[in-house]
């Protein structure tokens, strides 16, 4: 869906920003929750486009190439998800957990 939505462009600076957004809720959605943990996927995208970018342009390219490869962007996004999800289970494991002031998972 991020790979086909972003070949939509009905803003002047693109469609980034909105396809991730939606993109994020429709994992929240098949997961039946908002994912916990933080940076969330749109966060980590915008710390660094690079690789979001790079993995766009190979879906592109092998489209080109008539074929329909979404390994790229699996590998990517399943990389940002573990990264979040990595992050509240060591929030919801650390020792040093504190009543007092608790971490913010999301």
């Amino acid at each position: 869906m991020m790979w086909r939505l972003n070949w939509i462009h009905p803003f002047a600076d693109g469609n980034g920003r909105t396809t991730r957004a939606v993109a994020y809720l429709l994992l929240c959605v098949r997961s039946n929750a908002r994912l916990p943990g933080a940076p969330t996927i749109p966060e980590q995208i915008a710390e660094d486009k690079r690789p979001y970018y790079e993995a766009l342009e190979k879906l592109d390219g092998a489209e080109n190439d008539g074929e329909t490869d979404l390994t790229p962007m699996i590998a990517l996004l399943q990389h940002y998800l573990e990264r979040q999800l990595g992050a509240a289970l060591e929030a919801a494991t650390n020792s040093d957990f504190n009543l007092d002031n608790p971490k913010k998972l999301h």
